[in-house]
């Protein structure tokens, strides 16, 4: 079955989000996600607060920017929200947006080396290991957490370029794609990442890909989906976003799951009107449309 989620996008103030959550949590949602854009709200502080207000929806981060992040760091706060959430933390890590670690002084002169060396120590010290590394970007001298995690992590990586596509594959678990992506691109994106799964020999791994799809249903539905995707410069891109009642968006993220997602996350646009409606709104209508 493919699975289904949906945003609770930075653009609302974090104190809205308590009530979000819970609704979530009472409706069946499979998976809520955060971000953590730049200069907004921070993806495991809202994850904490999600989680300890829920009880059974999982809570996806997508995602946190390795360049802001000592990977010790990040691993702590990832082993603590799993070790105090077994199985409910979903997270990212990526790049960031460029201009953004531009702007904080953290930029990377080679974001694919950052992110190639975080992902490999992040990972061995979610699995417990004992990590000394000097690498380019990350410099680990016997690292090792107090308090790992009771099983496996699921890290997933965000990814649209063709080398981090083919990293994602390589050295992740998942790949999170953005609402910029098609589902032809998504069919390019599952061919990259499927490259470097059997580049690294870990075609017998499981490997989840998650795809965001930029959803407005109501009156006004087509003329909110029309404004965001021209702001952002994508109005060009064919068969990009969905606007209309149920069934119309069940049948766009059955489009993404025949491309070759595993689950899609229901984007809703910046104008959103109604927030908790349109939880509602994926919970109840569109999930039972979507095999």
């Amino acid at each position: 079955m493919t699975g289904l989620g949906a945003v609770f996008r930075p653009q609302l103030p974090p104190e809205r989000l308590r009530a979000v959550a819970r609704l979530a949590d009472s409706t069946g949602l499979e998976e809520l996600w955060l971000w953590e854009d730049c200069f907004r709200e921070g993806g495991i502080s809202t994850a904490a607060a999600t989680l300890a207000w829920t009880e059974r929806v999982r809570v996806g981060v997508g995602l946190l920017p390795v360049p802001l992040r000592n990977v010790a760091v990040t691993a702590m706060e990832a082993a603590t929200l799993h070790r105090m959430f077994p199985g409910r933390a979903v997270l990212g890590v990526g790049h960031g947006v460029q201009d953004w670690m531009g702007q904080v002084g953290a930029r990377a002169e080679s974001p694919l080396t950052l992110l190639r060396e975080h992902l490999a120590a992040l990972r061995a010290l979610l699995r417990g290991e004992r990590v000394t590394t000097q690498g380019r970007y990350v410099r680990l001298d016997d690292v090792a957490l107090d308090w790992p995690p009771d099983g496996a992590v699921e890290i997933l990586t965000g990814a649209t370029g063709p080398r981090t596509l083919r990293l994602s594959g390589e050295a992740a678990d998942g790949t999170i794609l953005t609402a910029a992506t098609p589902p032809d691109g998504v069919r390019r994106a599952c061919r990259l990442i499927a490259e470097g799964r059997e580049s690294a020999d870990r075609t017998d791994d499981t490997h989840r890909v998650v795809a965001h799809l930029l959803t407005a249903t109501g009156p006004d539905a087509e003329a909110r989906l029309r404004a965001e995707l021209a702001a952002e410069g994508l109005s060009e891109v064919p068969d990009l976003g969905v606007a209309g009642d149920a069934a119309t968006v069940a049948k766009a993220v059955a489009d993404l799951a025949d491309a070759g997602a595993d689950t899609v996350i229901l984007q809703p646009t910046g104008d959103e009107p109604d927030p908790e409606g349109f939880i509602r709104f994926t919970a109840q209508e569109v999930r039972p449309l979507v095999r």
